[in-house]
């Protein structure tokens, strides 16, 4: 709590003990003062010196001069203790507007730290949704790229094939066109011969 203006740490409880010290000696000068006229009564009532009672009377006025000033002070210090009181009235009344705008505000707070993590949860979940679907489509892919890859085995053994049927085909057509090669030779060879023999059997007749 904050110390009011002009006064000390603590000021309130030491305006209290000082005001209670006062009430204690007004309470002991009005005793004595009682006490006092007590004595003047006794005087009056039995013979006493002048000296005596003068002595008693000046003490008298002492007293009631040190209690009228007393009593002054006791009244500053009420004010000083009504004044303390209002200032801690103040204090605590601020205090408490402090304390609630304080419990609004991290109430607040609190509320947004909430909605914050009600929503990192949110993204939390999503991306945890989206990962799980991305292994997904990994898993698809590989099993894709697992079946290209197969299928570019069986392009490539199918080549292989036609390669070596290519190849085959061509040994077999060379072949063919050596052998039909070897037939017209021998055709033309046996035409030749057969002319030949033709002319020859012309001439013998």
């Amino acid at each position: 709590m904050a110390t009011p203006l002009g006064w000390s740490q603590g000021g309130s409880g030491s305006v209290c003990l000082a005001f209670d010290q006062l009430r204690d000696v007004i309470e002991s000068q009005e005793e004595l003062i009682h006490q006092l006229r007590n004595v003047m009564v006794l005087q009056d009532e039995n013979f006493v010196s002048k000296e005596e009672f003068q002595a008693v009377e000046k003490k008298l006025v002492e007293e009631k001069a040190a209690h009228a000033k007393t009593k002054v002070l006791l009244a500053k210090e009420e004010e000083k203790l009504q004044f303390a009181l209002g200032e801690v009235e103040v204090l605590s009344k601020q205090l408490e507007k402090e304390k609630l705008a304080f419990e609004k505000a991290l109430s607040s707070v609190k509320s947004r730290v909430l909605q914050e993590s009600s929503k990192k949860d949110q993204l939390i979940t999503k991306c945890n949704e989206i990962e799980s679907h991305i292994i997904k489509q990994e898993d698809i892919l590989n099993g894709k790229e697992n079946e290209i890859k197969e299928l570019q085995q069986v392009i490539n053994q199918q080549k292989q094939i036609f390669r070596n049927h290519m190849s085959d085909f061509r040994i077999q057509k060379q072949q063919e066109n050596y052998m039909a090669q070897v037939l017209d030779q021998k055709h033309k060879k046996n035409s030749g011969m057969h002319q030949a023999h033709s002319h020859q059997r012309l001439r013998e007749k």
